[in-house]
């Protein structure tokens, strides 16, 4: 088993930045991959960013410039760095990792951006 906890969710103005913390533990070498998803009311969930145990990133194309993953293997931890925030980035985001055969979640965080 793998536990993901998120973290640094929050309120923040319309062009504010914040970083999101993923803390990983549990079965942490069956993790392949790990991305960001978030999910707005009435919306399906969308991926955000993703990055692989080798360091490759990839991003959708709506987030793309603004958002940034990055990893610290040190602290098993995964960021998103997020600037330029608007108020359509209003979301549950949310932690997965990526097993070769099971996925995880975490309980996601809540970002609210206001205009």
């Amino acid at each position: 088993q793998v536990q993901l906890v998120e973290s640094g969710g929050g309120l923040v103005q319309a062009g504010g930045s914040l970083r999101l913390s993923c803390a990983a533990s549990g079965r942490i070498f069956s993790i392949n991959a790990m991305g960001w998803y978030r999910q707005a009311p009435g919306k399906q969930r969308e991926m955000l960013a993703l990055i692989t145990s080798g360091g490759t990133t990839n991003y959708a194309a709506s987030v793309k410039g603004r958002f940034t993953i990055s990893r610290d293997n040190a602290k098993n931890t995964v960021y998103l760095q997020m600037i330029s925030l608007k108020p359509e980035d209003t979301a549950v985001y949310y932690c997965k990792g990526m097993g070769s055969r099971v996925d995880y979640w975490g309980q996601g965080t809540q970002v609210t951006v206001s205009s």
